[in-house]
Order: C-alpha cells, then structure tokens, then sequence
C-alpha cells in the first residue's frame, strides 16, 4: 500500500497515490507555492516506486516470487511447450544445413506445437492468477470486516500467488516481444 505501511504493495493502491500525486502536484501550480510542489513531487516520487514494485516479480525457470512474498510454480504446458520449441527449431536448422526436408518438416510442426503448448499454458496460468488475486482480495476483505486474521492471511496468500502467477507471464510475454 502506501510507504508507511507494512503491508505489500497493491497496484490500485500505487494508482490512487498517483492520482493523489497529480491532484497536488495541479493544486501547487495554481498557487505557485514552492513547498506544495516540492511534497507533490516527492508523493509522485513514492507512487511511481510503488507502481514499479507492485509490478516486479522475479522469475527463475518455472517458479515465479513477488516482493509481497506470493510464490507459484508455471503451468506445465508452459515448460513442455518451450522445449518443443527449443528441440523443433534444432530439428529445422539442422534438417536446413543437411537436406532432409522430412527433418525440417517435422521441426517447423513441433516448433509451431511447442508454441501453441506454451500459450494454452500461459492462458491457464493469467486465468488462475485473475481468479486467485480476486477471490484473495474479497476474501481480505470479508476477513477484515469480521475481524478474523487468519482468514485475511490465508486471502492475503492467494491473493499474491495469483499476482505471482500473472507477473510470470507478463514477464514471458515481455521477454517475447519483440523490442
């Protein structure tokens, strides 16, 4: 949430101090008061670091962690599909340099298997991540109405799992780009 907080860092709420941000930051301009634009500069300063951390995660193979401490483990398709890739596109170059156009063929089709295999593995985690940081957030918040800490730490897990998930193939996706 906010920097004086000790919970984890929310998208919606880096969004609402940035808005908060760009309200200051207008009010200062119309009174041209030096103090108001400098604390208008410093909450935009916080929510842009913010909106940066609500968005990092860290990726290695098939694991993906958050900094709110969710961690989850990639679709399977996801791993098989790359490496059907991997393996198609060895089998393509390598029927290319020899001649073996039968090779080559059935390169290009577990290529193009392995990226089908990867993106039905990226859509069931995105789908999984979506339904976990919602059911977590209204979960977080049903247990803070009735006071029950433990169930708000319980949504609170599921929430950052599914963030976690989500980031991961966000992160996937990025690196696929093209730049």
């Amino acid at each position: 949430m906010s920097s004086d907080k000790k919970e984890p860092t929310s998208t919606l709420q880096s969004v609402l101090d940035q808005t908060s941000a760009a309200v200051s930051s207008g009010i200062s301009a119309l009174t041209g008061n030096p103090a108001d634009k400098r604390e208008a500069d410093n909450k935009k300063a916080v929510a842009d670091a913010e909106h940066d951390l609500s968005h990092s995660a860290a990726k290695a193979g098939p694991i993906t962690a958050t900094p709110g401490g969710g961690v989850a483990a990639s679709d399977p398709n996801r791993s098989q599909g790359s490496w059907n890739q991997t393996v198609g596109s060895a089998k393509e170059a390598v029927g290319n340099l020899v001649g073996a156009q039968g090779l080559k063929q059935e390169g290009i089709r577990q290529n193009k298997e392995g990226q089908g295999q990867e993106a039905e593995g990226q859509l069931s985690d995105l789908g999984k991540g979506v339904k976990d940081r919602v059911g977590g957030t209204v979960g977080g918040a049903v247990a803070g109405l009735t006071g029950n800490d433990a169930q708000k730490a319980e949504a609170d897990k599921q929430r950052e799992q599914g963030k976690a998930l989500q980031r991961g193939v966000e992160a996937d996706l990025q690196k696929e780009a093209p730049q």
